[in-house]
């Protein structure tokens, strides 16, 4: 009778465990693909790497208060046990012998998909087409394991790129969530130009992405509008000028489709166009950092999912194999670990901390706002297109918990001191034009703010978002820009030290390089105007008299800080925040900031900013490029030209004095540790290489 009465209650509590929801986690991961990783190559001390390639399956807690920020959690499909389940594919690159890797992974968030840490950190750079695994492998030749996973349920999985399979939220009767959403074409007027001749488009702008579909093909009940500047006046377009659905040719083309829309008259490429339209089947987008969280939780602490697979990174069965770990996201993934980090995804299900530190590159003052109802995490807000759009600046602006006296919201990024990760924030001078990054210093009224002690921010002084051209290059292309453009060099190098400083402030506690980034308190951030006053006369050269500014913007009540839905679109517009550029020196080069060895030795003035061509757009800064002004050779040839700044010669004498100058800043950068040796090492080699004063 005893045992029987034990029994009873032991099979009741067994019963009342497995009613009970787990820890959100992975519950299975699948490798489905494992290949010899740069055709069975040795990285130095770590030896050969392998490549995984697989799919990961994923189940969260709606009810754990961890998760209760996703919007439309709660709206999401549950399974018996009450769970939301999603998947994502992933990819593993870990040394094939994990004891003689260094126990420390780097987990680089695929930007729209496209695994960008690897190419993007390669020195020197790769060609264009190259293969990424043709690169020299630092990452590896240092020991690191790196992973990805898919997090966007609006990419399609492709060889290339990362989706995520999110569920669709749905009203509580299974019927669909429909609202109103608002899309601007064309989507990126520097990647994607519209020809005279473009009669149709995918409602999302482009085909890279998927569309939200249009719950109502009607097009009296949407509104399309046309403007001729970025600020200019919308005017409407009758709805029976266009259609949703595909028309190459015209009107006479069209097929109806709810997942694109035809201009009957053809899109003009220096039109604005916006459409606002009713939506059906959102995404529960904000999974997208519940993939990051348990992915690499996962990773670093377990060593099985729930049907007993390895964690492909554990050294044994009762062993893991990952004791630092670290987060990487550039520009739109920047702008997501912001996110990531405010909305307290750095603490998994368990209460542990995620990463131990995280690098955050280029996002300026912006998150992404995936967490939103029908969210668009590919488009940001910029001076020249989107600018009033969601993924943008919103308060809490600043690491530290700050008042914004603007809103009078006092909040900020990091506030979990148990789980918050010591931070690297890099931004080029760039962000400050395009992404408001003095307000990373600054609150709104110019008053400076603090820095937290676990975070470091710098600025990569003159640099476009990409990085400016490398050491001896004189670049001659000028793109859809009014000056010859400085894009997409020169940032790898500094990147990859301050990824060794990193590692060594979180694994060491030794302390990193100190910030540096333009400051109002030491006059090193300015407005455009003041700027203008002393950026140098350079002939032909034009200066901007603009910047992409900051208003308090409405998008109804249920929209804030951690992200909502969006109900008021356009959003109304309120009180303007101080947006400050930084000052710049006699040859027009950033005062504050780390200068790279092309800024510190330079051959031309380079800039973050530039402008559209000659016409309607000409006054708009042009995308995300910098400008390149090139030093004239001799005194006589600048004075003809009435040219302000030191010609090379009158700065380096001949060929010989340019290299032994960049001998000179690289080795200093090294003992700053803001360099490695054997970069230092490529540059002299490249100055010596270069054409300057032969």
């Amino acid at each position: 009778m005893r045992r029987a009465v034990v029994a009873v209650l032991l099979g009741g509590l067994l019963a009342a465990l497995a009613a009970q929801p787990a820890d959100a986690r992975v519950a299975r991961i699948v490798v489905e693909r494992t290949a010899p990783y740069a055709e069975g190559k040795s990285f130095g001390e770590a030896g050969p790497f392998e490549r995984l390639d697989g799919t990961v399956y994923l189940e969260v807690d709606p009810d754990d208060p961890l998760n209760a920020v996703i919007v439309n959690l709660d709206r999401a499909p549950r399974n018996a046990r009450g769970l939301v389940e999603f998947s994502a594919p992933f990819f593993i690159i870990k040394p094939v012998d994990l004891a003689r890797g260094n126990g420390k992974l780097l987990y680089g968030i695929n930007n729209r998909g496209n695994a960008i840490e690897l190419p993007f950190q390669t020195f020197p750079r790769l060609p264009a087409g190259a293969d990424p695994d043709s690169g020299d492998g630092l990452f590896f030749r240092l020991g690191y394991s790196f992973v990805d996973a898919g997090w966007a349920g609006d990419v399609l999985t492709t060889a290339t790129r990362l989706g995520a399979n999110l569920p669709v939220a749905m009203q509580a009767d299974g019927s669909p969530i429909v609202a109103r959403i608002r899309i601007e074409y064309p989507s990126d007027p520097t990647r994607q130009p519209l020809g005279g001749d473009t009669y149709t488009l995918p409602l999302k702008g482009n085909d890279r992405f998927l569309s939200y579909e249009t719950a109502d093909s009607d097009t009296a009940h949407s509104t399309l509008t046309v403007r001729d500047a970025i600020d200019g006046k919308r005017r409407p377009i009758a709805p029976d000028r266009w259609a949703f659905g595909q028309c190459p040719a015209g009107e006479a083309s069209l097929t109806p489709s709810t997942l694109d829309i035809c201009f009957f008259d053809g899109f003009h490429p220096d039109k604005v166009y916006e459409l606002i339209y009713p939506a059906r089947n959102p995404w529960v987008m904000g999974l997208g950092y519940a993939v990051t969280r348990d992915v690499a939780s996962f990773l670093r602490y377990e060593t099985a999912d729930d049907a007993g697979t390895p964690n492909p990174l554990a050294r044994s069965a009762d062993a893991v194999g990952i004791r630092r770990a670290y987060g990487l996201g550039i520009s739109s993934t920047g702008m997501y670990m912001r996110d990531y980090l405010y909305l307290g995804f750095n603490e998994d299900e368990s209460h542990r901390q995620v990463f131990d530190a995280v690098r955050i590159h280029i996002p300026g003052s912006h998150r992404l706002f995936a967490n939103v109802e029908f969210a668009d995490p590919n488009i940001y807000s910029r001076q020249d297109r989107t600018a009033d759009f969601t993924s943008q600046s919103h308060p809490p602006l600043t690491y530290a918990v700050t008042t914004d006296p603007v809103t009078n919201v006092r909040d900020g990024i990091l506030k979990r001191p148990a789980t918050d990760p010591l931070v690297f924030h890099v931004d080029t001078s760039n962000e400050f034009w395009q992404m408001k990054a003095s307000l990373n210093v600054h609150d709104g009224h110019g008053n400076a703010v603090p820095i937290p002690d676990n975070v470091r921010l710098y600025l990569l002084a003159s640099h476009p978002h990409g990085g400016s051209p490398g050491v001896g290059l004189v670049p001659t292309d000028r793109g859809a820009c009014e000056h010859v453009t400085n894009s997409y060099g020169g940032a790898a190098p500094l990147m990859r030290a301050l990824l060794v400083a990193l590692d060594a402030w979180a694994d060491q506690g030794l302390e990193p390089p100190e910030s540096n980034y333009p400051d109002v308190r030491r006059g090193t951030l300015a407005t455009v105007d003041e700027v203008a006053r002393t950026f140098p006369g350079i002939p032909g050269v034009t200066f901007p008299t603009t910047v992409n500014g900051l208003d308090v913007l409405g998008f109804g009540p249920t929209f804030g800080s951690q992200g909502g839905r969006q109900t008021v679109l356009p959003p109304t517009r309120g009180a303007s925040y101080q947006v400050l550029v930084p000052t710049t020196d006699r040859d027009g080069h950033d005062i504050a900031g780390v200068r790279t060895v092309d800024i510190e030795v330079p051959v031309g003035t380079n800039t973050g900013w530039n402008l559209y061509a000659a016409g309607p757009r000409g006054r708009d800064l042009c995308g995300l490029t910098g400008s390149f002004f090139p030093f004239a050779r001799t005194r006589a040839e600048r004075l003809a030209s009435g040219d302000p700044r030191l010609s090379l010669e009158e700065r380096y004498g001949d060929h010989a004095g340019f290299v032994a100058a960049v001998k000179r800043a690289a080795d200093d950068s090294v003992g700053r540790r803001l360099l490695l040796q054997e970069d230092a090492d490529l540059i002299v080699e490249m100055a010596e290489n270069s054409d300057i004063l032969r």
